[in-house]
């Protein structure tokens, strides 16, 4: 049996759902891309003495854990590849420690709404992928019909708008639209004294990004998580998730609902985490995303609900556009920030950016591992076969430095455009492999990204 092996992993820091700190073990993969034995113990390759050399990898002090899953992530193919695709994206997120994407049915052209767009979706990603991928559906006034067509398609859930999405193609919802199907939330709506507000904005600085956080505020959230909540109560059969979390104010309602038995989760993102309102400088509109970055306070407050279980996940909603859509042509104090396309490029660096930040509040590599692989698993019904080592399931492993740093810089970065606001940062976190179903798609000593795209649809 040992000869059906094509991989196997051994090291001393190895994390499992079994155990709260990382443990010596060694991993065992047969040739279907699964694991086949959990060994708990560090092993050397003269037990292995009939594999290449390059087919066991010794991890030593270094963090292995299962692969990231990236549960909200725009790779806006068909239609918008100048913005980003499936090659680009995916090898970011294999750069990262993703192993998992599960791509949103906006911003492609079309979007995922039919069964006959997702086939075009389907088409143009073949031969593209580097890691596994898996698709949501979206859900648009009047396109009830095609939703359990695209279940039984494969989807893995329906993200719906309250609030204009920004894009023609996927118009928002209202309460009706959303009774008996609505699955995921971009959980912001607006109200008759949000439209007055927005109107004394018109006279605001539109270069300063206050005047955007003052045009998304907390209240357009705690709007329409407070329809979420009571409409997931009301239909309790049905799964309900608010996406990209950024109010803090909501999260007393939140946990009202939790406490109640109400079936929801709640994600955040790592910009959310990481970056805050005080300290974007003028004209950056790399910052800009919605709902927006927050202050500081805020950010705290969202690192406690993260910490005590009320935020189950993080992810990176990368939703990337071009340098010109965001301004990036013009002088920093003439760009319009109301203007500029709301969204942040994060794919491959969510790891390093959620690690430094954690490790200064005392987080540990398990509440990682809960809050970026386990949970998003179940959100989207991966949780049989991925999001853990265990025998039985898919060998998605990320192996990474907890202690080294990296500077963030355009030469290393492999999505499209080159914009994110942590360029220039220095993180911790530094991926060494990252492997997909047995296959090792990044090996930071090897030349980066593999050439073969290993990646596989998740339907």
């Amino acid at each position: 049996m040992l000869r059906d092996l094509s991989l196997v992993v051994t090291g001393s820091r190895i994390l499992t759902s079994n155990s709260t700190d990382p443990l010596p073990a060694t991993i065992e993969i047969d040739k279907n891309g699964r694991i086949s034995a959990f060994i708990s113990k560090k092993s050397t390759i003269d037990s292995y003495d009939f594999l290449e050399n390059n087919k066991f990898i010794d991890a030593g002090d270094n963090i292995v854990m299962p692969g990231i899953i990236d549960a909200h992530v725009h790779l806006n193919e068909p239609g918008r590849t100048d913005w980003e695709g499936f090659e680009t994206g995916t090898k970011a997120a294999a750069a990262g420690g993703v192993t998992t994407v599960i791509d949103m049915p906006l911003n492609s052209i079309p979007p995922t709404t039919t069964v006959d767009n997702f086939k075009q979706k389907l088409n143009a990603a073949k031969g593209k992928c580097w890691v596994d991928i898996g698709f949501y559906g979206g859900i648009i006034p009047g396109n009830q019909n095609d939703l359990i067509p695209l279940i039984n398609a494969g989807v893995k859930g329906f993200k719906g708008f309250l609030i204009n999405s920004g894009v023609d193609e996927f118009p928002c919802v209202n309460e009706q639209d959303g009774q008996n199907s609505l699955f995921m939330f971009h959980a912001e709506m607006e109200s008759s004294d949000d439209d007055n507000n927005n109107k004394s904005l018109e006279t605001l600085d539109k270069t300063s990004y206050n005047s955007f956080l003052k045009s998304r505020p907390q209240s357009l959230e705690l709007n329409a998580i407070s329809l979420v909540t009571r409409l997931a109560k009301e239909y309790s059969t049905v799964r309900t998730h608010i996406v990209h979390l950024s109010a803090s104010d909501a999260i007393d309602m939140i946990r009202k609902s939790k406490s109640d038995g109400v079936p929801l989760t709640v994600e955040t993102c790592f910009h959310y985490l990481c970056l805050s309102a005080e300290e974007v400088p003028l004209g950056r509109t790399d910052f800009k995303c919605c709902p927006p970055v927050r202050e500081k306070i805020n950010q705290e407050k969202l690192w406690q609900a993260l910490l005590d279980g009320t935020i189950d996940s993080v992810v990176s909603d990368h939703s990337p556009c071009t340098a010109e859509l965001k301004g990036l042509d013009k002088k920093d104090d003439e760009r319009d920030v109301i203007k500029a396309w709301g969204g942040i490029s994060t794919l491959q660096l969510g790891l390093p950016v959620l690690w430094t930040e954690a490790k200064k509040r005392g987080c540990s590599f398990h509440n990682l591992y809960t809050w970026l692989s386990k949970n998003t698993a179940k959100q989207v019904g991966l949780q049989e076969k991925k999001g853990d080592i265990k025998v039985g399931h898919d060998a998605d492993i990320v192996i990474w430095n907890p202690e080294e740093t990296f500077v963030v810089t355009k030469d290393i970065i492999q999505f499209k455009n080159k914009v994110t606001p942590y360029m220039g940062r220095t993180l911790y976190g530094v991926v060494k492999k990252t492997i997909v179903r047995g296959n090792i798609v990044y090996d930071a000593e090897r030349d980066g990204v593999i050439n073969i795209p290993h990646g596989s649809f998740l339907v």
